[in-house]
């Protein structure tokens, strides 16, 4: 029999390599936790839960279950589904896929026609809706719940990203975060902006179930999912910003997809595919000036006790595997004078969205750096620029004797976040750099205002916004900002997986091999850098 708890079909992922669980093989050897039935509400999963959602219908009956006509009296046949089964409906009514979301139909169902031993039946004693057998009398739920557990009892459970066995309130929490995932890529009409490189990725994380969005330009999107009462969702640098302000004029819904803050082994200006993205369907967490999903997290969200609990062995993980946004760095730290309060500066990219859009007004790098120096009069201030733009991938270069004006060295190698936990504080302006050194139990200063100032854990130089200010823990802000806000895809398997398998992949270096375009991506960066500093030099 087919296991009740299965694995969505991911597209060009083994079904067994996806698979949570499989018949058993021998008799169940450990009782089922108490609190099943609990989880499997709260998860909503079981059956194809990542199916198609057709309107909702007062009563499903399963063709070849016997009824009484006597009980759809008075219903119009769209008001009654028909599952797919043997033999002819006694019942005219619209026919429905075998593959469609149970959740969704039965719980707005006033009664199920199913045998007990149907999968729709048991999901319908789930949620508490009665299940009418064959003799056309309401089954028992205690039969109901006692035909579940067996049929729960009847597989064996595994964790689809090591292959280990595990039991069934694990393989309910993985497929509850695959129903999260797919959930909110539901009603995607299209997505436009998306560099040819990352498609592949961009498709597995945008996949619902059914499809992923089609790549269409920004336009014929637009029309697609004004067409379809649907979102669009875009990559906001690459999408004219006149097609989004047509969006909001006419009522499209814009779901905003960037890199997520646990990305890769290697830069996205370098044309490494993001492991993480973040879909954001009010605003995008970098830009200050409008609420976005993720401040709305952190500004509402319960944060329940298990939560929180995860966010912090997730931190102590990440704190342990050195994972950072960028991956590993090489190089000796610096050497830092004694006796001296000590300040590391953190450069960005100057035309960056999360500068313009959250810097609170500070203009670049520079400005940056002249504001530090205010801000630390007496400090010995170190400057770190940004990784893109040393690479030569973006904008933000200063000389040095721009930089030694407001600052006493400036470092360009080693590992970031050893720097900043060896020295006193570190300044940033919007950069994520600010967050990853928060985690790690530095003090930071900020001088814009990103997704992760105005809830108590920074020194937030910018004027605070309205909708911030509550107080959280470090561990919440982890939980938001990590767990529940972005989307992760496995290197190895490729199936979406959770932030604590994307820092297992990374910490152990598990991830695709470098291909032509990303080599010649770093030919290009060296290019430009070396014209940069010629001309420096020859306009001293």
């Amino acid at each position: 029999m087919i296991p009740l708890l299965r694995s969505p079909p991911f597209p060009h992922v083994d079904p067994a390599v996806a698979a949570v669980s499989a018949p058993a093989a021998r008799a169940p050897a450990h009782p089922l936790p108490e609190g099943l039935f609990a989880m499997l509400r709260a998860a909503r999963v079981g059956g194809s839960f990542w199916g198609p959602r057709p309107d909702p219908v007062r009563r499903l009956l399963r063709v070849g279950t016997p009824v009484d006509a006597q009980a759809f009296v008075g219903l119009h046949p769209d008001q009654i589904g028909l599952l797919p089964g043997t033999g002819a409906a006694p019942v005219a009514g619209r026919a429905l896929p075998a593959d469609c979301d149970p959740w969704s139909l039965i719980e707005g169902a006033q009664a199920v026609h199913a045998d007990i031993e149907d999968e729709w039946a048991l999901i319908a004693a789930l949620i508490g809706v009665p299940v009418i057998g064959a003799d056309g009398v309401a089954i028992d739920p205690a039969r109901l719940h006692a035909t579940l557990r067996a049929r729960l009892a009847a597989a064996d459970y595994r964790d689809p990203f090591t292959g280990a066995t595990t039991d069934i309130a694990q393989a309910i929490a993985q497929l509850a975060d695959w129903r999260r995932h797919l959930d909110g890529n539901r009603g995607l009409s299209a997505a436009s902006g998306m560099a040819f490189w990352k498609r592949e990725a961009i498709s597995a994380f945008l996949w619902d179930g059914t499809r992923p969005p089609p790549f269409l330009s920004a336009q014929r999107g637009l029309r697609k999912a004004r067409r379809e009462s649907g979102a669009l969702a875009v990559w906001p640098s690459r999408v004219p910003a006149a097609v989004v302000a047509q969006a909001e004029a006419e009522g499209v819904t814009i779901a905003r997809v960037e890199d997520g803050f646990i990305r890769s082994r290697g830069l996205g200006a370098a044309l490494h595919p993001p492991g993480s993205v973040v879909v954001d369907r009010s605003g995008i967490y970098y830009n200050a000036r409008t609420a976005n999903d993720l401040e709305t997290l952190l500004a509402t969200h319960d944060f329940p006790p298990a939560l929180v609990e995860r966010a912090g062995r997730l931190r102590a993980r990440i704190c342990a595997s050195g994972v950072t946004k960028y991956g590993p760095q090489a190089g000796s730290l610096p050497a830092l004078p004694q006796g001296r309060r000590t300040v590391l500066a953190v450069g960005q990219v100057d035309d960056d969205l999360s500068v313009r859009l959250g810097g609170a007004g500070v203009g670049g790098n520079l400005d940056f750096l002249a504001r530090v120096r205010r801000a630390e009069p007496d400090a010995w201030i170190l400057y770190r620029p940004h990784p893109d733009v040393q690479a030569g991938h973006r904008k933000g270069h200063l000389t040095d004797a721009a930089v030694l004006a407001h600052a006493d060295a400036i470092d360009s190698g080693g590992s970031l976040m050893a720097l900043c936990q060896a020295v006193d504080a570190v300044h940033v302006l919007s950069s994520l750099t600010g967050f990853e050194a928060l985690i790690r139990g530095c003090a930071v200063t900020v001088h814009g205002m990103p997704f992760y100032a105005g809830w108590g854990l920074t020194r937030d130089l910018a004027q605070p916004s309205p909708r911030r200010g509550r107080r959280l823990s470090v561990d919440q802000l982890v939980a938001a900002a990590l767990i529940l806000y972005p989307r992760y895809l496995d290197p190895v398997t490729r199936l979406p997986c959770g932030p604590e398998v994307m820092v297992d992949r990374l910490g152990n270096g598990s991830t695709p091999p470098v291909n032509w375009l990303i080599r010649v991506r770093a030919i290009q960066g060296k290019l430009r850098r070396f014209m940069t500093l010629a001309a420096e030099f020859f306009h001293g």
